[in-house]
């Protein structure tokens, strides 16, 4: 989005703090307590600093894609051999970081981080990333609810009149910006938009991190996206510059990196290292990851997946891709954190609730026993039976001094493909995930319920990126009708007809329409876009239609 087109009806105001410096966004209550000069003065500081570095780590990428293109089978990185080969460990993590068995992440709306840290979960991470459709109103508003939840004065009143308030013991906050690849096209500055990773997190930590270290906590984060150890150590160099900015010591900030590419699988070590002392472990962003394998073999017509809800964590590319992340991390002394729960309680259905919380049972059964020191669930209603397993079969904070396996995992592993046929409930499936996940996204909705699952944007991208794939390297449906754009729009028809007689909306100018435009021309185009959030930013209103407050 570098060259910042305009957005979707008419312009926003503008507001100047600075000869080179403007916001591009309605100021709404409270914005100014955010949006101050100070801390609009620190962003502009990264920026300066960090934004020629952050163009060079995105114009790297590509390099593992090239390597399949051309029929090679990549590995290990040669020139870190001696990296890999020496004896080392990240810090220790910090007392509210020990223990993280059960860790759930949502969106940054005032009901949902007040209940996500009353859950009883170890930790929340506040999403300003796929689990957000970053609207201007919508991603400021969630820095306001960040600010009051870290000086536990957050509160808020449904329309039907219940009070939410903090509990007297919470949850430890995390904080997920979004990747290196997104502009926050709101501010300005010396003619281009800021890094998105950049405003998200250095508006959180200019504002909270002198209370966070006050109160024994700290600012703690997720790193998203990343492709190449190299996106590592420029998180590293401004959590350096952050830190010394307020005269705090090394190690003050502490991260944990999404294993959710590919490229970065053959790198985590890399990772660990460039992040130093600020590292504390890696999480299987096992959505993303397969999103991610998708996208790298787009070059490779001969390479066609099955349905995704053939693709579970009992693949043998994903059994070695979770293996390899706890054997990396627990020789490192860093947390090898679990994958995503999507589930959602089932209501008015016994039956079928049964199933859904056996096989979320059963998902982190294998997690815990496979070395995980932690998992992540999507529902606070998943968070007792995710505890109940993690108690029992890991009676210590972590696993990260459980003796590892005589055999280690062979990188190459991370490439035995997936194999299994093609259905046309397959085809369906993905085309009403990601057709409503895009339409509730396109009115500012980053997180959606759709058939028991909270989808958002990795897992509506995997459905996205399955069915270009489907289109573009001839899968036929039960080995005899062909995936084409034709049958693709078929089932995208009549789920916008659905949402519309659901949601009362005009056939024209609504977001079931926007949804089906972009995703025809996303599914159909002879190139595969890298996100389809990034490609539909533009059509994003400037705040959502529902904001929690």
């Amino acid at each position: 989005m570098r060259e910042g087109r305009a957005r979707r009806g008419t312009l926003p105001p503008r507001h100047r703090v600075g000869p080179e410096v403007e916001y591009r966004g309605e100021l709404r209550d409270r914005f100014e307590e955010i949006l101050t000069p100070e801390a609009t003065e620190f962003l502009v500081a990264l920026d300066d600093r960090f934004e020629e570095e952050r163009q060079e780590v995105l114009r790297r990428r590509g390099g593992l894609r090239a390597e399949l293109k051309a029929g090679r089978v990549p590995g290990p990185l040669k020139a870190t051999e001696n990296l890999r080969r020496r004896d080392w460990r990240v810090p220790p993590p910090p007392r509210d970081l020990l223990d993280r068995r059960v860790e759930i992440t949502g969106p940054v709306d005032r009901k949902m981080i007040i209940n996500a840290l009353n859950s009883g979960a170890r930790v929340y991470m506040a999403d300003f990333e796929d689990a957000h459709a970053p609207t201007w109103v919508g991603t400021v508003q969630g820095q306001v609810n960040l600010y009051d939840a870290v000086r536990r004065t957050i509160g808020y009143q449904s329309p039907d009149g219940r009070e939410y308030r903090l509990n007297p013991e919470t949850a430890t906050l995390m904080v997920r910006p979004r990747g290196w690849h997104l502009d926050e096209s709101h501010l300005w500055i010396r003619g281009h938009p800021i890094s998105a990773s950049l405003f998200d997190f250095g508006l959180y930590f200019f504002h909270n991190v002198e209370e966070l270290v006050e109160h024994g906590t700290g600012p703690y984060f997720y790193l998203p996206k990343l492709e190449d150890h190299r996106e590592a150590e420029l998180w590293n160099e401004v959590f350096l510059r952050a830190e010394e900015r307020f005269d705090l010591p090394t190690g003050t900030i502490r991260a944990t990196a999404l294993i959710e590419t590919l490229p970065a699988a053959f790198q985590m070590d890399e990772i660990l290292w460039e992040l130093r002392d600020h590292s504390v472990g890696l999480n299987c962003g096992r959505w993303d990851y397969l999103f991610s394998f998708i996208k790298q073999y787009r070059d490779v017509p001969s390479i066609v997946f099955p349905d995704r809800a053939r693709l579970t964590m009992g693949s043998p590319f994903l059994t070695a891709y979770s293996r390899l992340l706890i054997e990396t991390c627990h020789r490192r002394g860093a947390h090898a954190m679990g994958g995503m729960a999507a589930q959602i309680p089932i209501k008015n259905d016994e039956a079928a609730n049964a199933a859904a919380l056996a096989n979320v049972a059963e998902d982190k059964f294998r997690e815990v026993r496979a070395g995980h020191d932690g998992t992540w669930v999507a529902h606070p209603g998943l968070v007792p039976l995710a505890l109940s397993v993690f108690d029992a079969e890991m009676p210590g904070p972590n696993q990260i001094d459980r003796p590892l396996p005589a055999l280690r995992t062979n990188p190459a592993e991370l490439l035995d493909l997936p194999t299994g046929p093609v259905s046309e409930e397959g085809v369906r499936r993905n085309c009403r995930a990601a057709f409503r996940y895009l339409a509730s996204w396109l009115r500012g909705i980053g997180c959606v319920p759709i058939d028991h699952l909270m989808e958002d944007a990795a897992t509506a991208e995997i459905a996205r990126s399955q069915l270009w794939q489907w289109v573009h390297h001839g899968a036929r449906i039960g080995g005899r009708r062909k995936v084409d754009g034709a049958i693709v729009r078929e089932f995208l028809r009549r789920e916008a007809a659905e949402l519309r007689k659901e949601r009362g909306e005009p056939t024209e100018s609504s977001s079931s329409a926007r949804a089906f435009s972009i995703l025809d021309r996303l599914v159909t185009s002879d190139r595969l876009e890298e996100f389809m959030t990034q490609y539909a930013y533009s059509e994003l209103p400037e705040a959502p239609e529902e904001i929690g407050g």
